[in-house]
């Protein structure tokens, strides 16, 4: 209500499955490697989120990607199908860790990490690698990539004129939304 529509729709929302496409064994663990507690419980969260498994598991983004260097959505395709489809019962998410400093700047390894932060960073950059690393969509056709879907929504502040009554809508994307729990 009140939003343009989309230039471009970048991801139907009609493809978004949000039970598992095919029944899934629990996968391989991760191995914590130098205080990657706070990665690895992010990464399995993900992994375990049934509409972003199932693009990540039928490997489209890496048919059409057309990134140079760093896209954190083919790291995460890769390793959703490496944790789900191994036989091994846990394995090492090296390409998340070699990664680190692209997800966020102030991430090293060895140290620890908030996992909200984490988890900002890497939707964040998921976000990034389906925009193509463009953001020159208009925030309405932003909003059509699978992560924004999953993961997104929009803020709307009002503001009403207390003299005539004129009503003033904005909107702000968001990924996450943090709750304070008490």
């Amino acid at each position: 209500e009140g939003m343009a529509l989309p230039q471009r729709i970048l991801f139907p929302p009609e493809k978004i499955c949000m039970d598992w496409q095919q029944r899934q064994r629990a996968g391989a663990g991760l191995y914590n490697l130098s205080n990657t507690c706070y990665l690895n419980s992010v990464l399995q969260c993900l992994t375990y989120t049934p509409p972003l498994a199932n693009y990540l598991l039928s490997r489209e983004h890496t048919g059409s990607c057309r990134q140079q260097g760093f896209c954190m959505m083919c790291i995460m395709e890769a390793h959703v199908n490496d944790v789900l489809h191994t036989s091994a019962s846990a394995i090492q998410p090296r390409a998340v860790i070699n990664a680190l400093p692209r997800i966020g700047e102030h991430f090293k390894l060895g140290m620890q990490e908030d996992a909200h932060k984490f988890l900002r960073c890497t939707v964040n950059a998921m976000q990034t690698a389906c925009l193509s690393g463009s953001n020159d969509w208009d925030i309405s056709s932003q909003s059509t990539t699978i992560i924004h879907q999953i993961f997104g929504g929009f803020l709307r502040s009002r503001v009403t004129c207390l003299s005539c009554k004129a009503i003033s809508d904005s909107y702000e994307a968001f990924l996450d939304v943090p709750l304070d729990i008490k």
